[in-house]
């Protein structure tokens, strides 16, 4: 199979504040985007030809991959101009279409070999992951039969399967068709789909869909994948050290260092770790794996860092410590930030999709921040806040839920908004709560 299509065009709301000034499919997995992990795998398997359908932030994708040949593979482009649903993103790649093709979607990624078997199937074919626990409200489940497709049952409506569809098919020419006979998605679970229902129509019309089972598959939905992801993704490639580093700094375990970055004396890295080009870490600092650091990443004196993603231009001043975060590109933390990763009492750790409450399901989870925050000095951040892009602080500040941005009245007054008081009441709750009630008193 030569050509893929991929859908790469949403907004990705669920993974604000990060998806604000950055599509999903370039979110930073193991050193380099997502999508680049994806091509890399699908190029692997036999694929040549890419038609990239892009939309939200779409010249952060065509100026990153261009035409794809510092790749060795061919990308055209094709923009969706409203974000109408996987299937409208296909249709408006017809015209460019070969007679069979992939369909890959952006945020999903699995091994090459499981992409080659689904390209060599026959007919038409879709790709499951097997889950232990599928979320009728989150997954599309698959009733699957002797490999075949037998239906998608309706979002919501139990099904007795551990196979969900994994945002890869193999196609021909009939899904656009198909796709025109589906009627127009009325909400946001509808729009994502909006491709099975046209698998749907083809089932209904008597044409086979066989099921490929993958090996291994990764899916980016919520922030804290993208640290979930880093486990299995890091180093991305056996890049070696092509910076410089310096004497009593210490390198151990998988670690990658691009060009032009220098790791100060005194530091010591625990890989697996990525650092980009133009970086400058040290002295004296801790970071440990699985952690991505991006490009032109400014790191002071006396900064621990644990299994985080740090994105470009961010800056980390001195005394700095931040564990299982996502730091967006051009951030600026102030001396002596402190982001909390656990709660006192040990309890999973809620944080926020979109500008809604939601369970992690993790009990270690830091900060995320958009693109561009700032934060003043001996700033300490709750576990799981989230920080919208743009949002600048004031030294000594202690932030915690939702922090969001605020337009300022006249240039250079800072936002008021802190966070919700209850998610600050409940977390010192559960300091009182595990603090001894009696014992020498600290000073």
């Amino acid at each position: 199979m030569r050509q893929a299509v991929v859908l790469a065009a949403g907004e990705g709301r669920r993974m604000l504040p990060l998806t604000a000034t950055l599509p999903k499919a370039m979110l930073p997995i193991g050193g380099k985007p997502l999508l680049e992990h994806l091509v890399s795998r699908a190029k692997e398997a036999g694929v040549e030809e890419f038609i990239f359908v892009v939309g939200h932030k779409k010249e952060k994708i065509t100026d990153h991959f261009c035409d794809g040949s510092d790749l060795g593979i061919a990308i055209d482009y094709v923009v969706q101009e409203e974000r109408l649903g996987t299937g409208h993103a296909l249709l408006s790649a017809e015209d460019r279409a070969e007679d069979r093709f992939l369909v890959l979607n952006g945020d999903v990624l699995c091994d090459a070999d499981s992409i080659k078997r689904l390209a060599e199937w026959e007919g038409l074919a879709v790709a499951a992951a097997r889950v232990e626990e599928p979320d009728p409200e989150r997954n599309s489940i698959l009733e699957v039969e002797e490999k075949a497709l037998k239906s998608v049952p309706e979002r919501g409506k139990p099904c007795p399967t551990h196979l969900i569809y994994a945002g890869m098919c193999l196609l021909d020419r009939r899904i656009f068709d198909a796709l025109r006979a589906v009627p127009d998605p009325q909400t946001v679970e509808d729009q994502e789909r909006e491709l099975l229902a046209g698998l749907s129509t083809l089932l209904a019309e008597g044409e086979p869909v066989m099921v490929t089972e993958l090996e291994s598959w990764i899916e980016i939905v919520l922030p804290w994948d993208v640290l979930k992801a880093n486990e299995t993704l890091m180093p991305p490639d056996t890049r070696g050290v092509l910076g410089e580093v310096e004497a009593n700094a210490t390198l151990s375990g998988e670690v990658a260092v691009g060009k032009g970055t220098i790791i100060r004396s005194g530091t010591y890295v625990a890989g697996p770790v990525v650092i980009g080009d133009g970086c400058d870490i040290g002295p004296n600092n801790f970071i440990q794996g699985p952690t991505s650091i991006r490009d032109d990443v400014h790191i002071g004196n006396g900064v621990v860092i644990e299994k985080s993603t740090i994105m470009e231009g961010t800056e980390i001043s001195h005394l700095c410590r931040l564990g299982d975060s996502l730091i967006g590109p051009g951030c600026s933390l102030g001396v002596g930030t402190i982001v909390a990763n656990r709660r006192h009492d040990g309890s999973a750790i809620q944080s926020y999709v979109g500008r809604s409450r939601a369970e992690t399901g993790r009990r270690s989870l830091g900060a995320v921040l958009g693109e561009g925050v700032k934060t003043g000095p001996g700033t300490i951040i709750y576990p799981g806040t989230v920080i919208e892009a743009g949002w600048w602080g004031r030294p000594g500040e202690v932030l915690w839920g939702l922090v969001q941005r605020s337009e300022p009245k006249e240039r250079g007054e800072l936002n008021e908004n802190r966070g919700n008081s209850s998610e600050k009441a409940e977390e010192e709750k559960a300091i009182d709560e595990t603090r001894p009630a009696e014992g020498p008193e600290r000073t």
